[in-house]
């Protein structure tokens, strides 16, 4: 796994080794969903590849979680990008614990 200094660092070399999909935890939190193409995963359907954690400059409360997923069938690959820890609601603090278990 590489080391990234910045969020948008690792988001750009991501989508250049091709986690293209840019998803979204769905407000319920039961899957993963993409506006673009009406694509939806729950977590059965994909693993996690890759994991990133950052902390803002200033402020340890600004976290944010970078997940690399791909669809168990090598379909699809993209992102989910979270707030983590004090600013995380609910529903992405549930699918974040399903991504979890998939570890």
């Amino acid at each position: 796994m590489k080391n990234y200094d910045t969020l948008s660092e690792a988001v750009n070399d991501l989508v250049k080794r091709g986690y293209t999909t840019d998803f979204n935890i769905r407000e319920d939190g039961e899957c993963l969903v993409c506006s673009n193409n009406l694509t939806s995963l729950s977590p059965a359907d994909f693993e996690i590849d890759e994991i990133y954690r950052f902390e803002g400059m200033t402020d340890p409360g600004d976290e944010m979680v970078l997940f690399a997923i791909s669809s168990k069938d090598d379909t699809i690959k993209g992102i989910v990008v979270n707030a983590f820890g004090a600013y995380e609601d609910s529903a992405a603090a549930r699918m974040v614990a399903h991504l979890r278990k998939h570890l």
